[in-house]
């Protein structure tokens, strides 16, 4: 049986070439809404599988406002927006759809947004019901915490972990990602052979496959060994890609072909080699964004954002900080043999009141300091004056514009000069050289009415 899809759009034109893509795929559209208050009513009416979802509607209510909707109704959607500035897609992200994907596209990136979508989908029902018939599950060492939003993660973790699914981690700098990767790994099949962490901000691009696949000796000047790469080396085991984001495009690529076929083959080597790799990913920065923007690939994006797993900032989760304040200070204390056993009152109010830009790393860090500065048994109060605010370097006196700033004021000198004809001849389409569902995609993008002028 087809699976029914309703699409929520507020364009026409691009609401309908939707609706072909998807026939063409094998799925029934049952219907195109405008508005919150159109797909409400329609999901009564047609009661669809699956949500196409823009972010941009008419009326008041947003997609995003939608998408809470769906959620307490456990009705899987996807969105489908030209809008990729930062606010927006921490909003989206906060719903926990099943796939994002960026206006325009091509029509087989939906088809495969909306295998991996169902994937997931799926997968998670399935670990679901295992995870209720056996309501016993393993205890979380080295996680620590209570929060709401921690538990959470830390669901998704023990539904994950023993799959053989690809595993991305979303989360801030200092939030712990890589103590999840390490926690998903030894609660896997995988657990008996190495994890192999692999910072990838940290990669030379010259050497990147040599790091990553090896090389045979004398594969070039100075490689005087033979070398296993980091993916031989976690063969039958996991390997980890922290900041994944960081990568070159021409990284990107030759990371995909491994991620794809399976296998490697050593710089100057002839020999293919098998691997059997567990795939666990790390990022900070918002992927959507960088493959929007054209500093990361989208099929790479499809093969890693296949389970994400969202960790939250420190400031989000700030009942959890007395107790990572005690695990800190009773792990330092041990190690530096000093006798401070307790935090005053006044010294945990600071720390609940503090922003915490460094999350649980910057958290540690302070607690080491203080163990070794106190001179009681107690640490009475934080110095937090101490930690110096970042803060933007200023170039001159003048506001630099950002460069989605810099696109709207050009769309809109265009559209002045052509009246605010869009397409055909003499629309400002014309003048820029871009389709004209691209300028509109960009226009709606950017907050540019169509009857500016």
């Amino acid at each position: 049986m087809k699976e029914k899809l309703l699409i929520v759009e507020d364009e026409f034109i691009v609401a309908n070439d939707l609706k072909i893509m998807l026939h063409k795929a094998g799925y029934q559209v049952v219907g195109i809404a405008a508005s919150v208050a159109q797909a409400r009513k329609l999901i009564e009416e047609k009661s669809p599988d699956w949500i196409l979802l823009d972010i941009i509607l008419k009326g008041q209510l947003t997609g995003i406002d939608l998408a809470w909707e769906l959620r307490q109704k456990n009705l899987p959607f996807l969105y489908i927006s030209a809008n990729t500035n930062q606010s927006t897609l921490e909003a989206v992200k906060a719903t926990h759809p099943y796939g994002f994907m960026v206006k325009p596209f091509r029509e087989k990136d939906l088809v495969v947004m909306l295998d991996i979508a169902r994937y997931r989908f799926n997968q998670e029902k399935e670990d679901l019901a295992v995870t209720h018939a056996n309501p016993e599950t393993q205890e979380i060492q080295g996680i620590i915490g209570q929060s709401p939003l921690l538990k959470e993660s830390i669901e998704k973790i023990k539904i994950v972990a023993p799959t053989e699914t690809s595993v991305l981690i979303l989360g801030e700098s200092g939030t712990g990602k890589e103590r999840a990767a390490n926690v998903i790994h030894e609660l896997s099949a995988h657990n008996s052979h190495p994890i192999v962490v692999v910072n990838c901000a940290a990669l030379p691009q010259s050497l990147i496959e040599s790091e990553l696949f090896g090389h045979e000796k004398g594969a070039f000047t100075g490689a005087n060994a033979l070398r296993i790469g980091k993916f031989e080396q976690a063969n039958n085991g996991t390997i980890f890609l922290d900041e994944i984001g960081e990568l070159t495009l021409d990284s990107q690529v030759k990371l995909l072909r491994v991620l794809q076929e399976k296998e490697i083959q050593r710089l100057g080597g002839n020999k293919t080699i098998k691997i059997n790799v567990r795939i666990v990913a790390a990022t900070n920065k918002i992927l959507e964004k960088e493959v929007a923007e054209g500093r990361f690939r989208l099929d790479l994006y499809y093969r890693l954002n296949v389970f994400p797993i969202q960790l939250p900032s420190l400031r989000e989760r700030k009942e959890d900080i007395e107790m990572l304040a005690t695990y800190f200070l009773k792990k330092y204390a041990s190690i530096s043999r000093r006798n401070v056993n307790s935090i005053s009152a006044k010294a945990l109010e600071q720390l609940k009141n503090y922003n915490w830009p460094g999350n649980i790393r910057e958290l540690e860090h302070l607690i080491e300091r203080n163990v070794l500065l106190a001179k009681t048994n107690e640490i009475e109060k934080f110095d937090l004056s101490s930690i110096a605010p970042i803060v933007p370097l200023e170039i001159g006196t003048d506001k630099i514009k950002s460069m989605e700033e810099m696109e709207k004021e050009h769309i809109m000198n265009a559209l002045l000069m052509c009246n605010g004809k869009v397409s055909g001849i003499g629309g400002a389409a014309e003048l820029l050289k871009l389709q004209p569902q691209t300028l509109y995609s960009k226009m709606k993008k950017l907050g540019i009415k169509q009857g500016y002028n």
